[in-house]
């Protein structure tokens, strides 16, 4: 077995620890991908950083951070769910510049003193660290 099965909120998810040990066959559900659950956590605290901007920007910067960052985990499911390594590819793909479009805006969110450079480190580090999961798993979908 790649991973093993762990309690996360009530429900039972498999774990996986190497990317490169992905099989598309060992995965049940979206939910069950380590690369989805990340994502969601990842939107999950740009949410909250972005509580902290201030009202005027709830129609600008806030719902610009919001839509990429959500738009991470979406396309990365709904890409799984097409059954194609080539469809699902084509949404990594989109889910990867749906990545640097919220770190771009975050980076941006910074230097015109909507949050600090330190409010963003940990999102800006788990961006990071998404942008190899998913370059890796669109690389393992090759072979």
């Amino acid at each position: 077995m790649v991973g093993k099965r762990q309690e996360a909120k009530g429900k039972s998810v498999k774990i996986f620890f190497d990317i490169k040990d992905f099989k598309m066959s060992e995965i049940k559900d979206f939910k069950d991908l380590i690369i989805w659950q990340k994502e969601m956590e990842i939107a999950e605290q740009c949410y909250f950083v972005t509580k902290k901007f201030p009202k005027e920007e709830l129609y600008g910067m806030v719902l610009q951070i919001r839509k990429s960052s959500s738009s991470i985990p979406a396309n990365i499911s709904e890409g799984y769910g097409r059954k194609s390594s080539r469809d699902y590819k084509r949404f990594l793909s989109i889910a990867q510049g749906s990545v640097n479009e919220t770190e771009t805006h975050l980076l941006l969110s910074a230097r015109v003193g909507l949050c600090t450079l330190k409010d963003i480190e940990t999102i800006s580090n788990n961006l990071k660290e998404e942008t190899r999961m998913i370059s890796t798993l669109i690389k393992k979908l090759n072979y």
